[in-house]
């Protein structure tokens, strides 16, 4: 039976879900921003992690006033997501399709690519919300997709966000608690499908390290592994929140696999690539980077991070291929 908190924590995404999508827009603008500050002011573990991590981006000359003024931002916007996030089923189809500015049209790339029979596999940081994004491309009628879903605990939580993607359309697969979904999505990818995958952050101690603002950070490499495995495309999305209510996006150019090396190598060598584009993204775009969490070697606990690989070799994840990160909902223990 879940206990008094697991309960507590249920009822608040259920009051989420049903409440504050009926409740006018601008009141839970106000509210979701006035417990974003709270939280901020607080300077708990997570505002720590994140402001560990805009070091990174700012640079190590930032004084203390402006890292408090971006970390500040990104609190807001994090609450920005989860408005959203519980106001997406009932947002209007017309605005749901012209909620991503896409000046370029580079949406077009990915359904090229579709269009040869070929899968593709999205690569994308924590930034802006990309369940909206993904809500985007399925509107814009390319149909569904399949995506990776950490077990969330209490498992009430967890199946209301199963319920609430695949209401949007995606094909949701467990990260643990059943047949592991690498294999499932190379199945849909080598069927030409697409798939997406957040991997900006090693959440199984099966991750590999990459260059990430000029220091060694850890990302998960499922995006690559699929590529490499499958012949899949494998391409690069950034996102971020724009002013006027809607989010930008940034498709790159397919990362193409290296013409030699083992598949280890070719998988690094793809993730760097990966990394690199994010590095770009979200320097352009700083207060939109939603990573609480620690990214970088530097700020890993190594005592956590032998445990996390051990448990790893007894998934059979240590090839680098686990594919369980995902924007998790605070209150989890996870942000």
């Amino acid at each position: 039976m879940p206990d008094l908190k697991d309960r507590l924590i249920d009822v608040g995404y259920a009051a989420g879900w049903s409440l504050v999508c009926r409740l006018p827009e601008r009141w839970m603008e106000r509210l979701f921003r006035f417990v974003a500050d709270i939280a901020w002011r607080r300077e708990g573990a997570r505002v720590q992690a994140l402001e560990a991590n805009l070091v990174r981006v700012l640079g190590d000359d930032v004084d203390g006033k402006t890292l408090r003024a971006a970390s500040r931002e990104v609190m807001r916007r994090y609450a920005r997501y989860w408005l959203e996030i519980f106001r997406l089923p009932v947002m209007p189809e017309d605005r749901l399709v012209n909620g991503l500015i896409d000046e370029a049209n580079q949406i077009k790339r990915i359904y090229d690519i579709l269009a040869t029979g070929r899968g593709v596999v999205a690569a994308l940081p924590h930034m802006g919300n990309w369940d909206q994004a993904g809500a985007w491309f399925i509107a814009r009628g390319a149909g569904s997709f399949a995506t990776v879903m950490e077990r969330l605990k209490p498992e009430a939580v967890y199946e209301r966000f199963v319920a609430f993607r695949e209401g949007l359309g995606m094909e949701v697969l467990p990260a643990s608690g059943g047949t592991r979904p690498f294999g499932i999505l190379a199945q849909r990818l080598r069927a030409g499908k697409f798939v997406a995958l957040p991997c900006d952050r090693d959440v199984t101690g099966s991750g590999i390290e990459v260059e990430f603002f000029g220091e060694k950070a850890k990302m998960m490499a499922g995006p690559a592994a699929l590529a490499v495995q499958t012949g899949a495309a494998l391409v690069p999305v950034v996102l971020w929140f724009a002013d006027d209510g809607r989010c930008g996006v940034k498709i790159g150019a397919e990362i193409e696999q290296p013409a030699e090396g083992t598949r280890p190598q070719k998988v690094a060598a793809m993730m760097q690539d990966v990394a690199g584009f994010f590095e770009q993204g979200i320097r352009e775009h700083p207060y939109d980077w939603l990573m609480l969490q620690r990214v970088f070697v530097d700020d890993l606990d190594p005592a956590r991070q032998a445990a996390a690989q051990a448990r790893a070799a007894a998934n059979g994840l240590a090839g680098g291929d686990g594919l369980d990160d995902e924007y998790r909902p605070a209150g989890d223990g996870a942000r």
